[in-house]
């Protein structure tokens, strides 16, 4: 997709990776509707957006509200126009175990990460399907495509956000619809990872990656209309094909080289807060 000129819009667009993405779109040309729960934040955002000669809008949004979305489409359609991009950037994550988890969370985190990408995709698609173009990209996570213990709810969530976008993006193809997934490893700087890791490097062969890195490689991956991309490094960027060929060894060498650990120390660093 040509990017400059199209309109799009971007959830979780306050704070951590979001503000990045916005940046990186807004270079591109395109004008955004920025939404989040903080007023105050997304303006933060606007500014950056302003400065680099597009035009942005602020709808503080709760995803998990139906009329909090609808309100989001309507707002974009009448001050920007028809939406031709969406970015289902929203998430959030909480360390724990699993059999120690709260159920109201449980549900919390499934309704932001998935439910409410699966609504506002729902949402923006009758128009994109009628105009017979558009774009939708989904930010999941490599935890989407192995395993991650005591991240273990988000985990699921970014999962059923991989294959959502699996399999729209081939429902879509008769309409000339593109669907990306885009899958971070550890992000360092900015983001959920670096909140709770306050710093932290992972252990072993594992690398960090920049949120800027993540940026580009969306903007890429709406370009060129990628299915999937893998925002890690090293042999982490083939870990899904590795748990396809078999998880049991998989699963061995992020136990020995103590990812598995770290991920737990997670936990502690959670109910520390």
């Amino acid at each position: 997709m040509e990017l400059r000129g199209k309109v799009g819009i971007l959830t979780g667009a306050s704070r951590g990776i979001g503000v990045y993405l916005a940046e990186a779109l807004a270079r591109k040309g395109v004008d955004l509707a920025l939404a989040a729960r903080s007023a105050e934040d997304l303006e933060s955002t606007a500014k950056v957006v302003r400065d680099l000669g597009v035009r942005a809008i602020t709808v503080p949004t709760d995803v998990t509200k139906r009329e909090d979305l609808e309100n989001l489409i309507a707002r974009t359609t009448d001050e920007l126009g028809p939406p031709d991009l969406l970015v289902n950037n929203a998430g959030v994550e909480h360390y724990d175990h699993f059999e120690e988890a709260d159920l109201d969370r449980i549900e919390s985190i499934i309704r932001t990460n998935l439910i409410a990408a699966e609504w506002l995709t729902r949402l923006v698609l009758p128009e994109m399907v009628r105009r017979r173009r558009g774009h939708i990209v989904n930010i999941a996570s490599v935890a989407g495509k192995t395993a991650a213990p005591y991240n273990t709810v988000y985990s699921s969530s970014k999962h059923g956000l991989v294959g959502f976008s699996w399999s729209l993006r081939e429902e879509m193809k008769r309409y000339g619809i593109g669907v990306s997934v885009v899958n971070p490893g550890y992000v360092a700087d900015s983001g959920m990872f670096y909140d709770w890791s306050r710093g932290k490097k992972p252990p072993g062969l594992i690398k960090t990656v920049t949120p800027q890195k993540v940026a580009d490689e969306t903007v890429e991956a709406i370009e060129k209309d990628k299915p999937e991309v893998m925002v890690t490094t090293g042999l982490a960027r083939v870990v899904d094909i590795f748990h396809a060929v078999s998880p049991k060894l998989t699963t061995a060498i992020a136990r020995r080289t103590g990812n598995y650990d770290f991920l737990e120390r997670g936990v502690k660093e959670w109910r520390g807060r």
